[in-house]
């Protein structure tokens, strides 16, 4: 099957957002053309992120702000996720969240309790946390090497891009944790199945005819070869050339850009 055939076959997309559809403040020239093109063609799409320091509603403003519709139910989170799994695994754990206050906030919404008495805790979040402290550092730390207790990640990555570069993201503060305690937290966003697998239940959707498509292998494209689904890498975001031959994760396709997606829906 081509390329094109690929892409024409694809019912459902989730799309990273970082680095995918836009970089910072930066939309790409095609992001806006792309997702109108895919519900025009009787298709859909989902916002599928790892990012857990901001809430739906401030992606849902910050995509209004870059000229993109949007509305709460176009959004699959790690944030959304870790609630879910939390639900299912520890339905009334008193939280410690190392993370933005969103992210505590999605979590109260969700009925946790979200404490700072470490000695009330029972399981830890850690997130991309934008609002980072050294008592936060130190507080995990206390509370990891005094007991054993559910420690879980919202999400893997090592950086979150920006227009200017790259800025340290969970799996690095994950990193400094670990180097502390020696304990590793339980991933539950990409590279895990559990997203993609929430977004094709929310939709109805086969994992025949949905697609992953983000700029990194280690969490977008592993989520999809995870889950089933099609995976598309877009060398628009982290990924390299090099990183590509290297990685043991080889995706379905390789595409410069989602404008590729585009140039294939309308011909």
């Amino acid at each position: 099957m081509s390329d094109k055939e690929i892409i024409k076959n694809i019912r459902l997309y989730l799309f990273d957002m970082d680095g995918t559809l836009y970089l910072g403040d930066r939309l790409f020239d095609f992001t806006k053309e792309l997702l109108e093109k895919i519900r025009q063609s009787g298709a859909d799409y989902l916002f599928i992120t790892n990012n857990s320091s901001k809430s739906v509603s401030a992606y849902i403003e910050k995509l209004h702000r870059l000229g993109i519709k949007a509305v709460k139910e176009d959004f699959i989170t790690s944030s959304q996720a870790t609630a879910y799994y939390l639900k299912k695994h520890h339905p009334n754990a008193r939280l410690y969240v190392c993370g933005t206050q969103s992210l505590k906030d999605e979590l109260k919404e969700n009925g946790f309790t979200v404490t700072e008495r470490i000695d009330e805790v029972d399981a830890i979040v850690m997130g991309f946390d934008t609002e980072l402290t050294f008592k936060k550092l130190e507080d995990v730390c206390k509370i990891l090497l005094s007991r054993d207790l559910p420690y879980i990640a919202t999400n893997p990555d090592y950086v979150c891009p920006t227009e200017y570069g790259c800025v340290p993201d969970c799996g690095s503060v994950c990193d400094m944790i670990y180097n502390a305690t020696q304990k590793r937290p339980a991933v539950i966003g990409k590279p895990q199945a559990l997203m993609p697998r929430l977004a094709m239940e929310m939709k109805g959707a086969s994992k025949e005819h949905t697609a992953v498509v983000g700029d990194r292998i280690y969490t977008d494209i592993k989520s999809g070869i995870n889950a089933g689904c099609v995976s598309i890498l877009v060398m628009s975001g982290e990924t390299t050339q090099e990183i590509l031959e290297s990685s043991e994760d080889k995706p379905d396709l390789v595409l410069e850009s989602g404008a590729d997606i585009l140039n294939a829906l309308c011909k």
